[in-house]
């Protein structure tokens, strides 16, 4: 009854403009608001993944580009370390050519040498055996001895000439020794460099193999990359949706909000409560407001009594707390758990007396959550009251 009347000085007061009601700004739901900034900071957590994704891709693309370059760079490396090893093998191909032709060439210079050497000796041998009958045949035969003279200086000569040859092919043999063995010299080198340029071609063959690898293994990751890209995306997507849904149901809830605080009210003798709704809640206030001050949870059961006694929503106790999206309890299922369990405290249901009896420490606030920047209301605890 004291009530009743504390209420109807409060509304002639207000009628005489003698008292006033702080300014609220009303920012959201305490849920609604909470999944909105949720969403968006859920959206924010995909977004920053995608971009790290795409700046992944562009240093991945950057690496794979400067591979490109370097396998570019190998390859031109490659065609000229085998332009030089098909260089150095025609080089051996025709050094070849030429030790054959020069061992040729020593066989006929040795095979002439032993001729002019069996020729020689075979002179020699008949000169020595005959030089007796040659000489008389020479001396019977010449008209004068100036002619004797002659033909026995011819002797000589043909003795020298024979010598003459024979140191010639003799050199002309040496000759083609020394040609052979700096030919096969010269082999041995191009060999040893053939050797060298082959180790070189397959170095860099490894090196491009590698390169073409890398390059491959980049194409993959960037490949994959950009699926996950594609995915973000589509997430990013489908989460732009969920904010949108969340910020029309936020705006609604403004508004349901700003109705409110115009509409009509009940006076609290016109509404009963049940035992049923007390212990109902109660445990609200358990889920809402289990840790915080007594005060705090005072103003949670006059916020879901003001929802009541408002003609914007459900005019039953029950109604207002299982009204769908409005108590982060109900959703999640902890209010159900704190029901069947009778969780709720001895002050959980003191507070609980107390709303239901009148008694209101945030006016007509119906909305309640922890504070955010830019939210004003009644400061209570760890809750702002709007």
């Amino acid at each position: 009854m004291r009530m009743t009347v504390w209420r109807r000085l409060i509304a002639v007061l207000l009628a005489l403009g003698m008292v006033t009601v702080p300014h609220i700004n009303i920012d959201a739901t305490s849920e609604t608001r909470k999944k909105l900034e949720e969403a968006k900071q859920l959206r924010n957590a995909t977004e920053d993944q995608k971009d790290q994704r795409e700046e992944n891709i562009d240093n991945m693309e950057a690496a794979q580009t400067g591979l490109r370059g370097e396998l570019a760079n190998l390859n031109e490396q490659l065609a000229a370390v085998s332009e030089n090893l098909e260089r150095i093998e025609n080089n051996i191909l025709e050094k070849n050519e030429e030790i054959l032709k020069t061992q040729e060439e020593l066989r006929q210079a040795r095979e002439t040498e032993e001729w002019q050497y069996t020729c020689l000796k075979k002179r020699i041998q008949y000169t020595y055996e005959k030089s007796g009958h040659l000489y008389l045949e020479a001396l019977f035969s010449s008209l004068s001895f100036g002619d004797f003279l002659n033909m026995s200086e011819y002797f000589e000569q043909l003795a020298e000439y024979d010598q003459e040859m024979l140191a010639s092919y003799k050199k002309a043999r040496r000759d083609v020794e020394e040609a052979e063995a700096r030919l096969e010299e010269e082999k041995a080198d191009l060999e040893e460099m053939k050797a060298d340029a082959e180790a070189e071609h397959e170095k860099f063959s490894g090196l491009i193999d590698r390169t073409k690898g890398n390059i491959s293994a980049y194409s993959n990751q960037i490949a994959s990359a950009e699926a996950e890209v594609d995915i973000l995306e589509a997430q990013i997507a489908a989460q732009n949706e969920n904010i949108a849904a969340l910020q029309k149901q936020l705006e609604e809830e403004i508004a349901k909000s700003r109705l409110a605080a115009q509409s009509s009210w009940r006076d609290i003798s016109e509404v009963t409560f049940t035992e049923d709704d007390r212990y109902l809640l109660a445990n609200l206030i358990y889920c809402e407001a289990g840790g915080e001050p007594y005060e705090g949870q005072v103003a949670v059961g006059a916020v879901v009594i003001n929802r009541v006694l408002s003609s914007v929503y459900p005019n039953s106790l029950s109604g207002v707390i299982y009204q769908n999206r409005q108590f982060e309890p109900v959703s999640t299922g902890r209010l159900a758990l704190a029901l069947a369990e009778n969780r709720a405290t001895a002050r959980c249901y003191q507070a609980a007396d107390e709303a239901m009896s009148g008694v209101t420490n945030v006016g007509n606030c119906v909305y309640f959550r922890t504070p955010i920047p830019g939210l004003e209301g009644i400061r209570i605890g760890g809750h702002v009251f709007y």
